[in-house]
């Protein structure tokens, strides 16, 4: 069985301001293997960015990661590097792409000295190698006449063009990893499925491995082949993208389901789930969804659920599991909202 590329055990990312303690990110675990395209996919306040933060150790005061987390990445914990080691991996052997390009661009650097910056910082060559090394980037994802766009600075370039750019970063170096921090949230849907698929055939050249983090499951369903669900700070279900999308077994995650717009429907409101992610200074004791859950039970309330073995590469963090009748009998106000069938 091939070792995992990246590893994540018990990841705990608190944030300590004052008397409250911020549990951001709870003990999540999964895996990333070479070539593979992971989902991380909930609503915001999830824990979703604080996870990717975390990987590349970029959580700033107050925040820190915990004791007893691990961050294993090509043989190193890198929970346990110092800040040189760090700047190795970061841009080289794991890199990032940013949500908002306007903001991760620095205004007053073209663009083509951005990205031959990374070449300068982790290469050997000289700026010129750096600077035609750049241009080939910025070729190879798509952008019209590279020479000159090179030249240009952030806020002349369009936003499907600044994530282009953004993109041609990350893969400067040709990294194990590349971590997408919600590529397409600021662009229309004709420059986002551009996105995606210029990340799908990059991907394929160079056989990097992507943590795509999103709370688009459309987003999902084009790009990964395995998805984890995040709610309050920790993996609620886990599962292959097919099996996720035909059987979903949380009611989380059936919830964002729903919620989804369905071709061939007349037009109407979109389903919601009820209520807000609570706030990470306090999450709910027992199952953290149950107030929003049209299931729930005293069960819900007593018990904090683990990860339950759904089949094989399936799991959920739901008491169902165990008494999977009561979906039978939703609670009738949450089900209307929800849009599941009763």
């Amino acid at each position: 069985m091939t070792e995992p590329l990246l590893s994540v055990e018990d990841l705990r990312t608190y944030f300590h301001t004052g008397a409250e303690v911020a549990k951001s990110v709870d003990c999540v675990s999964f895996t990333v293997a070479p070539g593979e395209t992971l989902g991380i996919v909930g609503e915001s306040g999830c824990g979703k960015s604080v996870t990717a933060l975390s990987i590349l150790r970029l959580i700033q005061q107050p925040g820190r990661i915990e004791r007893g987390s691990k961050i294993m990445f090509e043989g190193k914990d890198l929970v346990t590097l110092d800040d040189s080691g760090m700047r190795d991996i970061r841009g080289n052997r794991i890199s990032m792409i940013f949500q908002e390009p306007m903001s991760a661009l620095n205004p007053v650097f073209t663009v083509g000295d951005q990205v031959a910056e990374v070449a300068r910082i982790h290469g050997s060559g000289s700026r010129q190698q750096a600077w035609d090394r750049a241009v080939e980037m910025l070729t190879l994802t798509g952008i019209p006449a590279p020479e000159e766009r090179a030249k240009s600075y952030p806020h002349q370039l369009s936003g499907g063009m600044r994530q282009r750019v953004l993109i041609a970063m990350a893969l400067m170096m040709n990294p194990a990893l590349v971590i997408a921090d919600e590529p397409t949230t600021a662009l229309d849907v004709t420059i986002q499925a551009q996105i995606l698929e210029l990340l799908v055939d990059l991907q394929k050249k160079f056989g990097t491995s992507i943590l795509m983090i999103t709370h688009d499951l459309g987003v999902i369903a084009e790009t990964a082949s395995r998805v984890i669900v995040m709610y309050c700070g920790e993996v609620v279900e886990e599962a292959d993208v097919k099996t996720l999308f035909e059987a979903a077994h949380h009611p989380y995650t059936e919830g964002l389901m729903h919620a989804m717009p369905q071709l061939g429907e007349p037009r109407s409101r979109l389903n919601v789930i009820p209520g807000a992610v609570p706030p990470p200074t306090d999450w709910p004791k027992g199952c953290r969804f149950r107030e929003r859950c049209p299931y729930s039970w005293e069960l819900c309330e007593q018990e904090h659920p683990p990860l339950y073995q759904i089949s094989e590469a399936h799991t959920s963090r739901c008491h169902l599991a165990i008494e999977p009748e009561r979906r039978a009998h939703p609670h009738p106000p949450l089900v209307e909202q929800l849009g599941v069938p009763a």
